[in-house]
């Protein structure tokens, strides 16, 4: 299967997605599976996997709720208070469901830029490799450092950077600080990373391929066609990318790796890493 690892689904409110401002206007409207399935259709793509945007139990339900009705969905990358003492709680609620396959905190968003080491979050965090849920790593560059120390405390857990982990592609000169952390963070076989979300670091109105060109090759050479994901990071790609146009984007940037390396960035490694079932959409 070909398998979109990265996108999101909304019914957009001010409330709910702060961080769609007034100059975001491609995507300040809903976004849902009848809007994605031409596009996949388009380009190839059999399924994908729905990530939050929310930071809620309600989203998780929501998305769980998509994807029964949809089979386009064929996993759903949720939210949980990790955090919290209630935790084990929402844990048990949801993670027998045939959908669910992660779950994400969007650690780039929180304050402290030590929140990925709290006691209390890497408590939560160890308690989905109970349920064989993967664990979606949302960060900066910046971050890489304790991302690395977070990651160590986890040998057991399952984990995927998304957006090769924003490096600062709009500074105009390739970030070195981001290619030695994430090439340190790759040595951990147990870190998987989706080739997602660039097109929207870059400063300006345009992007080509030349600009990403270094990032994806650090990204192959890092984790190998066994570990990277193709992912669109759909609609918030629309800011700066069509679906089209990143999908081959993304095909010509592993173009020299084999046929079947190449089949396991476009679905094989989603399929496998997340649990999905071939021909299916359960784990």
């Amino acid at each position: 299967m070909k398998i979109d690892a990265h996108q999101h689904f909304w019914e957009y409110n001010d409330a709910d997605y702060p961080w769609i401002s007034e100059g975001h206007a491609a995507i300040r409207r809903d976004f849902l599976p009848a809007d994605l399935a031409p596009l996949l259709g388009e380009c190839g793509v059999d399924g994908s996997i729905a990530v939050q945007a929310r930071q809620t139990l309600e989203e998780t339900r929501w998305l769980l709720g998509l994807a029964e009705r949809d089979e386009l969905i064929r996993g759903v990358v949720g939210w949980f208070p990790l955090c919290e003492a209630g935790v084990d709680a929402a844990l048990e609620r949801f993670a027998g469901h045939p959908r669910l396959v992660g779950a994400r905190h969007v650690v780039h968003d929180e304050p402290d830029d030590a929140f990925i080491l709290r006691d209390d979050f890497n408590d939560g965090v160890r308690r989905l490799a109970r349920h064989g849920l993967v664990y979606d790593i949302l960060i900066f560059e910046r971050h890489l450092p304790n991302t690395i120390a977070f990651v160590d405390r986890h040998p057991e857990v399952q984990f995927v950077v998304d957006h090769i982990a924003k490096p600062k592609i709009r500074e105009g000169t390739f970030d070195r600080r981001w290619r030695t952390n994430i090439l340190e963070l790759a040595r951990r076989e147990n870190v998987a990373c989706k080739l997602s979300g660039m097109a929207t670091e870059v400063d300006g109105e345009t992007w080509g391929a030349e600009t990403l060109r270094p990032y994806f090759e650090t990204a192959l050479e890092a984790f190998g066609s066994e570990r990277l994901m193709f992912g669109s990071d759909w609609p918030v790609c629309l800011l700066m990318s069509g679906y089209r146009r990143w999908a081959e984007t993304v095909r010509s940037s592993i173009g020299g790796l084999s046929d079947a390396g190449q089949g396991a960035v476009l679905g094989g490694n989603a399929c496998r890493l997340y649990g999905l079932a071939p021909g299916s959409a359960g784990r």
